[in-house]
């Protein structure tokens, strides 16, 4: 039965063709849906587990979170160094970690922070060590997988966040030095290089003082336990466009040291209520939730989404249309045929199956080619947009949700064909042969 099934759609080559394409396109669409909703929804969640709020320059409290917590867009401006002592001070606040952005090395983001970086997001070292002392770095798993780098080399950081961004100026005073490569953990830390935020402003001939208070507690000793200390005289302009988010030009004559965003995790209940009012209105700072941010971002695409899935159904629906009208012409112009193969000893069932089968064989067709179509499309897009790169989106991975939407596709195919199989499972062959 399945022979013949396709032999029948076979013979009609175009039609078939047309149906197996409108189903793809509609299991295309709505497994894009479903793994850009799933993957984008799970990599925001891990990424902003235990920061409860950030605090940032003025700006879009959206762009805040955006470039802090998953670091996929520009930072919006610098705070004071002062602003790490408020908060760390502050009896509701657990945990402040300090960053300092604004450069990248092969489109990786360079990341000045400190011990309490590692505490946020519990990251272990795979090989090597952390970041003991300036100029050392440790890159996230993948960012040390796809640059190639080992411990022990040494790497130029540019400004900007891309390999082809407008006015990228390379650091060639300063080097990197690699000295400890991150386990995987499935978060955005895999795609960033960590260092001190002392070391951003080495890099850029900031001065600083040899000791911050309530700044970088862990990192300051050298490998002979003496505390480092760095006095940068060395003063660097580079020119408007290419400086980066983290400096600060003061007075158009010395760079002060500064920071670009700090992510808090509270002590207690009432650091929710207390902290974001404080930073609001009593500082230059804005403060921004995670939780909330991101909520409001796939409300935004929600309605979008909502409507492009409503579109996909009824596309499959169409699909499922076009396969009954199909069937249906095929039994009333093939009825000879199907009698005399009831002549020939094939019984009721065996034809209404054949039938069937022309429509679930449409159906998984279609399902194949769309399925295969939506996941190339976003191996495409992910080698063609580094943000979407940057979010951790996986090509090839299949979400447990398919599975429902291929079955929802193949009941579709299979009711498609089932009033047509009706139709010929009530003929009678010896009237149908004598009218023929």
């Amino acid at each position: 039965m399945i022979g013949l099934a396709i032999a029948y759609l076979r013979d009609r080559p175009l039609t078939t063709a047309l149906n197996v394409l409108l189903l793809a396109i509609s299991v295309a669409m709505l497994v894009l849906l479903l793994q850009f909703g799933n993957q984008a929804r799970d990599r925001f969640e891990r990424d902003m587990r235990g920061i409860d709020l950030v605090v940032g320059s003025k700006g879009s409290p959206l762009q805040l979170i955006l470039s802090s917590v998953f670091h996929v867009d520009q930072p919006t401006g610098n705070i004071p160094l002062s602003s790490l002592q408020l908060l760390r001070r502050d009896p509701a606040v657990k945990r402040t970690v300090p960053l300092a952005l604004g450069d990248s090395f092969d489109g990786y983001r360079i990341v000045g922070t400190d011990s309490s970086f590692a505490d946020l997001y519990k990251t272990k070292v795979a090989s090597g060590r952390s970041f003991a002392a300036p100029m050392e770095a440790v890159l996230g798993a993948k960012a040390a997988s796809e640059t190639g780098a080992d411990l022990g080399q040494e790497f130029i950081g540019n400004h900007g966040f891309s390999e082809d961004e407008n006015g990228n100026q390379s650091h060639d005073h300063a080097p990197f030095k690699t000295v400890g490569i991150l386990e995987a953990t499935g978060t955005v830390v895999d795609r960033l290089i960590l260092t001190s935020y002392e070391s951003v402003w080495d890099v850029h001939g900031i001065a600083h003082a040899d000791e911050v208070e309530g700044g970088n507690q862990d990192h300051g000793d050298n490998a002979h336990g003496q505390r480092h200390r760095t006095h940068s005289t060395a003063t660097l302009h580079p020119p408007p466009d290419m400086r980066s988010p983290a400096i600060l030009q003061a007075n158009g004559t010395e760079l002060e040291p500064e920071l670009t965003a700090l992510l808090v995790t509270y002590r207690n209940v009432s650091g929710a209520i207390r902290v974001p009012s404080m930073v609001n209105r009593q500082t230059e700072m804005q403060s921004a939730v995670p939780a909330t941010e991101t909520a409001r971002l796939l409300a935004l695409l929600g309605a979008s989404i909502d409507g492009i899935r409503i579109f996909a159904w009824l596309l499959a629906l169409t699909g499922g249309l076009a396969i009954f009208v199909a069937l249906l012409n095929m039994a009333r112009s093939r009825e000879g045929d199907l009698a005399l193969l009831r002549v020939m000893g094939a019984s009721r069932s065996q034809v209404f199956l054949t039938i069937i089968l022309e429509g679930l064989i449409t159906a998984i067709m279609g399902a194949v080619v769309g399925w295969i179509t939506a996941h190339s499309l976003i191996s495409i897009a992910r080698s063609n947009f580094p943000t979407l790169a940057d979010l951790g989106l996986t090509p090839w991975q299949a979400a447990p949700a398919e599975a429902g939407l291929i079955a929802a596709v193949l009941a579709i195919g299979a009711f498609a064909a089932l009033i047509p199989a009706l139709r010929i499972y009530r003929i009678d062959p010896a009237r149908t042969l004598a009218r023929g």
